[in-house]
């Protein structure tokens, strides 16, 4: 990783145009490639950014730009689209390389796979009379969490989530198409379960015709007497 602490302005064009005026900032550049501008303040989210695939170029400013004070221009291209990042640097006040090898990942008390595991152990929190027929089935796009028949001998799918966004609804909605093909499983119905389900999400579900479940993870671990709950 390098780090570089400079005064510069940074311009993006692609299916969108931005401009950041000149002002000191961090560049973090990854080992994957990818570019963050970010400044003090504003939490975790860069200013902009150039995500991989993408290649960074190093350049010499021309004679007018380096009138205006830019000293180095660095212009990052996305490999698959016409985007592109232009950080015109005016002065390095600081550079720090240091590689950080690799990175074993978060691990957190109750990530989806311990959801999983855990409802899969307790899959009658998705509804009276429901069994499991197999956790982590595999499709051609990816494998489901858990895959059950409910009470009256349907097929249902449950995508499982930490946060319930809209990405896992799309998400369970590509795998229902998909298993809705298949006349030994079909007619599969989708459940989306999440400690916390959002608004827009739950909305998108349901004009999907998908249930959402809350999981209540201390209740699931055995410390609370309570139980999930379908809407």
């Amino acid at each position: 990783m390098k780090i570089v602490i400079a005064t510069c302005s940074v311009d993006y064009a692609g299916r969108l145009s931005a401009h950041l005026p000149l002002a000191t900032r961090v560049l973090m550049v990854k080992q994957d490639g990818s570019l963050l501008v970010h400044s003090d303040g504003g939490s975790y989210k860069p200013l902009n950014w150039m995500s991989p695939p993408c290649t960074l170029s190093s350049l010499e400013p021309d004679p007018d730009a380096r009138e205006m004070g830019v000293t180095e221009i660095w212009r990052v291209q996305h490999a698959k689209t016409a985007d592109m990042l232009v950080v015109n640097i005016h002065e390095i006040h600081e550079t720090l390389d240091y590689t950080l090898g690799e990175d074993p990942g978060l691990i957190k008390d109750g990530v989806e796979a311990h959801l999983q595991a855990l409802l899969a152990e307790q899959i009658w929190r998705a509804g009276e009379g429901f069994t499991l027929i197999r956790r982590e089935y595999f499709t051609a796009i990816g494998p489901v969490d858990i895959l059950a028949r409910d009470g009256g001998g349907n097929t249902v799918a449950i995508e499982i989530k930490r946060r319930g966004e809209i990405d896992g609804v799309e998400q369970l909605t590509r795998y229902l198409e998909l298993l809705n093909r298949d006349p030994h499983l079909a007619p599969v119905k989708g459940i989306f379960a999440a400690q916390d389900i959002k608004p827009q999400a739950r909305t998108l579900a349901e004009d999907r015709g998908i249930s959402c479940l809350v999981l209540d993870y201390e209740a699931m671990r055995g410390t609370e007497d309570d139980s999930g709950r379908l809407f």
